[in-house]
């Protein structure tokens, strides 16, 4: 089967960019199930509902958040109404929201999603990743033969502990936050498909998804700026990755970096 694995997906660009490059992918590649980082979508911190059943209706099966999972209000409505949204594994026990999402796929197969946060340069209070995923695996329905992890994680080292911790015991581990797709897609010894950072969603004429000149006026001069979501040259970048259901093993993992093919305006865009 073909899962397909989108990065993190920013503001009104990234999401035109899904409306216009996921559903051809399912389509034309033969795509069972949809994965998308999701964190970014409401002008670049948060989800809606109303944009979650958007990028429902382009194909999208199941949305993984990160550190920005309680940024805005609507969200913990959304959390509290779907079971195919899913915070962090390693916030609080008490935290709103869903651990791990177990869906079936186009073709009848189970998928299993969760995420984790890392520790490192995180400014969220999270529990040890490795002890989190341990517990979700432990208590996962039999039927759920494939399994996506989301390492949403700023250093690379955590992701790659993450990719040998779970090597032979997932389907995937995938990183994203760091907004950049990086080039080590590949897959482990125990089968598991492993890429550092699945890359963005969005405007790449940006400084990771904002106004290039205010990010930079920033950093130059040291006076805040307002970090609007840029706008220009969006682009739909992850992986699409072929696995065996019977077994949950990984047998390949293409990484994807394709423009958006008619982008709008930036008020033509809708929310």
């Amino acid at each position: 089967m073909r899962l397909l694995i989108i990065g993190d997906i920013v503001g009104r660009p990234g999401k035109h960019a899904c409306s216009q490059i996921v559903p051809q992918l399912v389509r034309d590649r033969g795509i069972d199930f949809v994965i998308a980082n999701a964190e970014n979508v409401a002008a670049g911190s948060g989800l809606t509902p109303q944009q979650f059943q958007k990028l429902r209706h382009y194909g999208v099966d199941v949305c993984t958040m990160g550190d920005h999972v309680y940024r805005r209000r609507e969200t913990l409505t959304l959390l509290e109404s779907t079971d195919r949204v899913v915070r962090p594994a390693n916030l609080a026990p008490e935290a709103t929201g869903h651990e791990v999402a177990v869906q079936q796929a186009r073709n009848g197969v189970f998928v299993a999603v969760f995420t984790v946060l890392g520790r490192t340069f995180m400014n969220v209070r999270a529990d040890c990743p490795f002890h989190a995923a341990d517990r979700i695996l432990t208590n996962l329905p039999a039927a759920a033969s494939v399994i996506v992890v989301d390492a949403h994680a700023e250093t690379t080292s955590e992701k790659v502990a993450m990719g040998w911790y779970l090597d032979g015991r997932v389907t995937a581990v995938v990183g994203t936050h760091t907004h950049l797709q990086t080039a080590d897609e590949h897959v482990l010894p125990g089968g598991t498909a492993y890429i550092t950072d699945l890359g963005m969603t969005g405007p790449y004429d940006s400084v990771l998804g904002r106004d290039k000149h205010a990010v930079v006026q920033s950093l130059v001069t040291g006076v805040p700026q307002p970090y609007n979501v840029a706008t220009d040259d969006a682009r739909v970048c992850g992986v699409i990755l072929e696995c065996d259901p019977a077994t949950g093993r990984a047998a390949s993992i293409e990484r994807i970096n394709i423009p958006d093919p008619s982008p709008a305006p930036p008020g033509a865009i809708e929310d």
